[in-house]
């Protein structure tokens, strides 16, 4: 039995949850896949995968045989391109997880730079919320907005882009403009609701010494950032979002801000997120000084390091139940 493409096998059979995506992905038949892993299987004694009509499933054996496989492969695909890569240009895959609004206004902007100077390393964009997620067990770099908490990934915050208080002019000429944040609460709001399932019905603001919190309410409420945007825009209501990803929007006059002179706190960060063996990848390692330098060409925000809002982690259904229980 050829262990080393035994252990390649199993890797993909497990990523992709099934014998048939697994010959997909290397380019093999659905029964060349299954004997190599049976005679794994048999070698080591164990029952790696339990077979059902909807597909594969690890077992514990198996979930432990992964976490072990994996960064020995990642280490040996390391060491093979450090061999080449001096008579070669950087080749091969690089899997890339991020929020929809990161890839759309600041990632698809600026591949094709990317693109341009390594034309051989291909890209394999998932839209990813968690690093939980489905697709993130087979991501190799997160573009990822929030907190996230990740022991076995190292994490670097890219920024803080500012947030801002924004809808149509059509909205503005029709309802008036907010000149206190305490006039939000009197206005239709369109609200986001975090990966947590958390309503985002508090707004926060600051300004100098004061500090002001908004309990908003709207009609529409949704877990997609472009349903609210789109709604946004159609002169439904108020949004808050980031100014990284509304840019075009504020540069076509789309939306407008309002309330500039206060600074809205409890923006998520952009954060990278990376496996420490794939940092030796050359191919991986471009791409995560590429998008590193895509953040640093940007203007600081004023507090780059924010802590997380106080109702982040504790998954309520609203976030304004946190400014209840504190009164």
């Amino acid at each position: 039995m050829d262990k080393l493409r035994a252990l390649e096998y199993f890797v993909a059979s497990a990523e992709e949850g099934s014998f048939a995506g697994a010959g997909r992905r290397l380019g093999v038949s659905v029964p060349a896949v299954q004997k190599l892993i049976n005679s794994l299987e048999q070698a080591l004694g164990v029952r790696l995968f339990e077979r059902t009509s909807r597909g594969l499933s690890l077992t514990a054996s198996g979930q432990g045989y992964l976490d072990a496989c994996h960064p020995l492969l990642v280490e040996l695909a390391a060491v093979d391109e450090a061999l080449s890569r001096s008579t070669q240009r950087p080749t091969g895959t690089v899997v890339v997880g991020a929020h929809q609004q990161l890839v759309k206004h600041v990632l698809l902007p600026a591949l094709p730079d990317f693109h341009a100077r390594y034309p051989e390393i291909q890209l394999d964009m998932r839209i990813v919320n968690r690093t939980s997620d489905v697709d993130a067990g087979i991501v190799d770099v997160f573009l990822l907005h929030g907190w996230p908490e990740e022991a076995d990934l190292v994490h670097r915050r890219l920024g803080h882009t500012r947030t801002l208080i924004v809808a149509a002019p059509e909205y503005w000429s029709r309802h008036g403009i907010p000149r206190h944040p305490s006039d939000l609460a009197r206005h239709t709001c369109m609200l986001m609701r975090n990966p947590h399932g958390t309503l985002i019905d508090l707004w926060e603001f600051e300004r100098g010494d004061d500090k002001v919190s908004v309990t908003v309410n709207g009609w529409l409420s949704s877990n997609g950032r472009e349903v609210i945007l789109d709604a946004v825009l159609a002169g439904q209501g108020i949004g808050r979002f980031t100014e990284v990803t509304t840019r075009t929007h504020l540069q076509t006059g789309q939306l407008v801000p309002v309330l500039s002179e206060w600074q809205v706190t409890g923006g998520p960060p952009v954060n990278l997120l990376y496996r420490t063996a794939q940092r030796r990848s050359t191919r991986v390692r471009l791409l995560i000084d590429f998008v590193t330098s895509l953040f640093e060409e940007r203007p600081p925000d004023a507090r780059p390091h924010p802590e997380p809002p106080h109702w982040h982690r504790t998954r309520r259904a609203r976030a304004s139940n946190a400014l209840r229980r504190a009164r």
